[in-house]
């Protein structure tokens, strides 16, 4: 049976109601990165950070799975060895009913502790005065991977990439990294390269389909599974 990585990003889950980032009015136009992404903006100032997730945790939660992502939840019941990889720190793909999703940028409905590093579901509602359910330390954060720090599931991604027949890239750019990588290891290795986005990404993939989300991934999946039927 065929082995497919998906790799997912913000296009996926536009259509549920949470913006891309590097769109006019995305996040990144709204606030300086710098201040809300980083561990150094953290550290300056991590009321201003909590305040920011707190919000997007928010804004995630009232949020619901749209068909793009029920369509990859169905592509990994009916196609288990399927790896799918998500940029995004929204939980809508697990929500759908997807199986071990691995969130390379981390979930906003997640905390972590900066002192010891245990992790945990995450409140509503964060502060900088919360403790540590492990260590009992004021050390709480998202459990997101901030710019400078190392994506979750590397080795893992790497290790299916190099057992893998197919990778396919959703609603993120391929010309951008983590993603560029991804492309580059399996073009190395001759596995055929898709792209699913609402246009070209830059000639990168072999092939691709263009629209919405909710459209082309149904229509996509659908055809991969029927034709091995």
């Amino acid at each position: 049976m065929e082995k497919i990585v998906v790799l997912s990003g913000a296009g996926l889950s536009a259509e549920s109601g949470l913006g891309t980032f590097r769109d006019e009015g995305g996040v990144w136009t709204q606030y300086d990165l710098n201040d809300v992404a980083t561990p150094e903006g953290f550290a300056r100032d991590p009321a201003r950070v909590h305040a920011f997730y707190n919000a997007r945790r928010a804004n995630a939660a009232g949020a619901e799975p749209n068909a793009a992502h029920h369509a990859l939840a169905r592509l990994k019941a009916e196609r288990p060895d399927t790896l799918l990889v998500t940029q995004n720190v929204d939980s809508l793909l697990d929500r759908a009913g997807a199986a071990d999703v691995l969130h390379m940028h981390g979930r906003l409905d997640r905390a972590r502790c900066n002192a010891c590093g245990a992790t945990w579901d995450a409140p509503k509602v964060m502060d900088m005065l919360d403790h540590c359910a492990e260590c009992g330390k004021q050390a709480t954060r998202p459990d997101v991977v901030w710019f400078g720090e190392m994506p979750h599931g590397l080795d893992r991604i790497e290790d299916a990439l190099s057992q893998a027949d197919l990778f396919v890239a959703i609603g993120t750019s391929g010309t951008v990294y983590p993603a560029a990588g991804f492309v580059d290891a399996a073009r190395s290795r001759d596995i055929p390269t898709h792209e699913l986005n609402l246009a070209p990404s830059g000639g990168v993939f072999d092939t691709g389909q263009y629209g919405k989300a909710t459209e082309v991934v149904p229509a996509w999946v659908d055809e991969l599974l029927n034709a091995a039927r």
